[in-house]
C-alpha cells in the first residue's frame, strides 16, 4: 500500500506508524483463531496485518474512501477479513460482525470522536465482549478515574457501571503521522457480565448521572432541582426525600459519589417518582 493516503483533518486521522506499537497493541489483544476481532479505522492496515496473521476472523470498518482500495489490495484475498466501508457513528456493530455473535474491539480511534464512538460500543454490549482502545490519554485517564478526583465524571461512571477499564500503557506523539499534540493511551475494557451496582432502571441512572455532572461545582441537590424534570419526578420537591432516603448529604458533589451511591440514588428517585405517579 504505497504511496499511502494522506490523513484527513475531516476524520481526526492520526496513523500510526511505529511497528513497535503496533506489535504492544496485538500482543495485548492476544487474538485467537476462533474468534472475530472488529477492528474500527485499520487506516494503512499495520495493525490489521497483525491481527489477520493471528488467524481470528477480522471485520475491519473504515469511514474513509480512499482507504478501502489499498486495504482490500492488500488484505481482500484474505478468508479470515471483511471490510466494511462505514461511519463508525452509524453502523450496527452487532450486524457487522454476523454471523458471529459476539466480538472483541480493537481501535485507534479519533480523538474528536472517541467519546461517542466508546458510548455506542457500550450501547451494543450485547454483541462487544472487550475493547481495546487507543485514545487521547486524558481521556483514558478520565476513564479510569476514582471519586474525590478532577477527572472523575460522567465518563467514568459509564465506563465503570458496565466495564473493568485497565490503562495498559502509553504511545507518544512521534509514533504517529502527522504528529498529534497530545499523548496516547492504549486501554483495556472488559464488559462487566452484570453492571458494578444493582440498579431498577438503567437509561434512569445513566440520565441521573448526566444531570448530576451537568454543572461540576453545584452540589447535588442544585443540579438535581436544575434536572428534576428528566428524571420522572413530578416536581422538584420530591429532591429532598430522595436524597435523604439514599443517606446523601445534598451539599456533596457528583465527583464524590460513588457507582454504588449513584445506583442507591437512582433506585429513590424511581420510588419517589412512582409516589407521584410520573414513573411509567
Amino acid at each position: 500500500m504505497s504511496p499511502h493516503p494522506k490523513a484527513k483533518r475531516r476524520f481526526g486521522q492520526n496513523f500510526l506508524v511505529k511497528s513497535h506499537f503496533c506489535d504492544r497493541i496485538a500482543a495485548a489483544v492476544k487474538p485467537m483463531p476462533d474468534e472475530t476481532i472488529l477492528e474500527i479505522g485499520p487506516g494503512h492496515g499495520a495493525l490489521t496485518e497483525l491481527l489477520i496473521e493471528s488467524g481470528a476472523q477480522v471485520v475491519a470498518i473504515e469511514v474513509d474512501r480512499d482507504l478501502i482500495l489499498p486495504l482490500n489490495s492488500s488484505f481482500a484475498t484474505r478468508q479470515n477479513f471483511k471490510l466494511i466501508e462505514a461511519d463508525a457513528l452509524k453502523v450496527d456493530f452487532c450486524q457487522a460482525i454476523a454471523p458471529a455473535n459476539s466480538a472483541r474491539v480493537v481501535a485507534n480511534l479519533p480523538y474528536n470522536i472517541s467519546t461517542p464512538i466508546l458510548q455506542r460500543l457500550i450501547e451494543h454490549r450485547r454483541c462487544v465482549t472487550e475493547m481495546t482502545l487507543m485514545l487521547q490519554r486524558e481521556v483514558v485517564e478520565r476513564i479510569t478515574a476514582v471519586p474525590g478526583g478532577r477527572e472523575y465524571g460522567y465518563l467514568s461512571v459509564l465506563v465503570q457501571f458496565y466495564c473493568e477499564a485497565e490503562h495498559l500503557f502509553d504511545v507518544p506523539p512521534s509514533a504517529f503521522r502527522p504528529v498529534p499534540k497530545v499523548v496516547s493511551s492504549v486501554v483495556r475494557l472488559k464488559l462487566r457480565s452484570e453492571p458494578a451496582a444493582r440498579v431498577g432502571d438503567e437509561a434512569l441512572f445513566v440520565e441521573l448521572t448526566k444531570t448530576l455532572f451537568a454543572q461540576r461545582r453545584k452540589t447535588i441537590n442544585n443540579n438535581l432541582r436544575a434536572g428534576w424534570t428528566r428524571l420522572g419526578l413530578a416536581s422538584a420537591e420530591q429532591i429532598k426525600p430522595a436524597l435523604e432516603a439514599a443517606e446523601l448529604d445534598p451539599q456533596r458533589r457528583a465527583e464524590t459519589l460513588t457507582i454504588a451511591e449513584l445506583a442507591r440514588l437512582a433506585d429513590r428517585i424511581i420510588a419517589e417518582a412512582k409516589k407521584g405517579m410520573n414513573y411509567e
